[in-house]
This record gives C-alpha cells, sequence and structure tokens, in this order.
C-alpha cells in the first residue's frame, strides 16, 4: 500500500471520526438556542447514549483490525488503523464521561460517589473508561521500547475488557426488555471467539507443513 494513499485514507478516518461529534455539536447548540427539540425530547439522553455507541463502535472496530489481517494478509497495512482508531473510542469515551460529570452530575463529587457505589451500569461504564487510560499513555513508539513487544501487547489486551465492561454497561443502562446493544455484543462475541479459534488454526496449518517438510540428511 503505497504511503500517499495511507495519507489519503487516514484524512478519511479522521473525518470519518469526526463528523458525528461536530454533527451532535452543531445539534446541542441548536437545542439551546433557537431549536429546543433538535435532539429529541431528552437532549441529555441522546447525548449520552450517542457518544456511548460511538465509543462501542470505534474501540470493537478497532479490535476487528488484528483477526481481519490475520485472515486476510494482503489487508495487513490496517494495523496502521488501529492506533488511530483506538484514541478516537477514548476520545468519544472522554464526552462520554463529561455528559455524565457535566449534564447529570454538574460536577458534584458527592453525587458521583453515591451513583458509582449504587448504581452498576455507572460502575461498569466508569471500569471501561479507566481500563482504556492506560493503553492511551503507552500507545507511542517509545511506550513499545520501552515495555517490550510481549508486555506491551499483554497490557493492551485490556482494550478487550474494556470493550466488554463498555458493552456490560450499555446493557445495564438502559430499559428492561430493550435489545438495542445486541448487535455490538454479537460482534464482540465473535471477536472474541475469533482470537483464540485464529490462533488454533494457524498453529495447526504450521505444524502440519512442518511435518509434510522432507527430512534433511
Amino acid at each position: 500500500m503505497p504511503n500517499r494513499l495511507i495519507v489519503f485514507l487516514k484524512v478519511l478516518v479522521h473525518i470519518a471520526c469526526l463528523a458525528p461529534v461536530m454533527w451532535l455539536a452543531w445539534k446541542f447548540w441548536q437545542a439551546s438556542t433557537t431549536v429546543p427539540d433538535a435532539l429529541g425530547a431528552d437532549p441529555i439522553a441522546a447525548v449520552t447514549f450517542f457518544t456511548g455507541k460511538g465509543t462501542l463502535r470505534l474501540l470493537v472496530t478497532s479490535l476487528a483490525i488484528t483477526p481481519v489481517r490475520r485472515l486476510i494478509p494482503k489487508l495487513s497495512w490496517l494495523i496502521r488503523f488501529r492506533r488511530m482508531l483506538g484514541l478516537y473510542a477514548f476520545f468519544y469515551a472522554c464526552l462520554h464521561l463529561l455528559t455524565y460529570v457535566w449534564l447529570y452530575s454538574n460536577f458534584s463529587l458527592s453525587a458521583m460517589i453515591n451513583d458509582i457505589t449504587r448504581r452498576r451500569f455507572i460502575t461498569a461504564g466508569l471500569t471501561a473508561w479507566m481500563l482504556l487510560v492506560p493503553l492511551v499513555l503507552t500507545s507511542t513508539t517509545w511506550s513499545i521500547r520501552k515495555l517490550g513487544g510481549k508486555r506491551w501487547q499483554a497490557l493492551h489486551r485490556l482494550a478487550y475488557v474494556s470493550a466488554i465492561a463498555g458493552v456490560v454497561h450499555y446493557w445495564w443502562g438502559v430499559k428492561s426488555g430493550v435489545r438495542t446493544p445486541l448487535t455490538i455484543t454479537l460482534v464482540l462475541g465473535v471477536l472474541l471467539l475469533a482470537r483464540p479459534v485464529l490462533t488454533y488454526l494457524f498453529k495447526t496449518t504450521r505444524s502440519r507443513q512442518v511435518k509434510a517438510q522432507p527430512a534433511q540428511l
């Protein structure tokens, strides 16, 4: 993949990731000024769910890159987009957290502590966000060199745990009977299953290839 095309694709990814939040900001401004129903009957809930779903979609998309490139080696260049998508997922996660801290809790520390201890979906969501923090802090090339490849990879598997906590947060945050989190749950489930399955298949294939090689004298 030529570098110029990679740069062009990265620009498109930046636009695709920023366009929703720009649209949300525009709608939020309209709701607070000229068009009160621009975000529906409950603007705060609309902003909360929008940023939350955006976080999960970007995080799961970043997790999908590894199995896709393992299945289709020609798409190995996708790895150059994984860090970008992960950082955007954290950006949306911070916006999602901000809606709670600002619009729901009004920056009240006591209210937030009370919610964390009594409302399990808040606890799950905060856990998902906190798990992303060390991944963002160690997302640089310098961090990979300092930690070493194996330790860095082990640390960044927390992204799967964060995604699981995020999905749990989603399920616990919607009303009973609502099935909107089902799609993202199934996609994440496939990705979690794909990792050990692909590892097993590649090891099996490699073992067969080694056995099939003629013995050298």
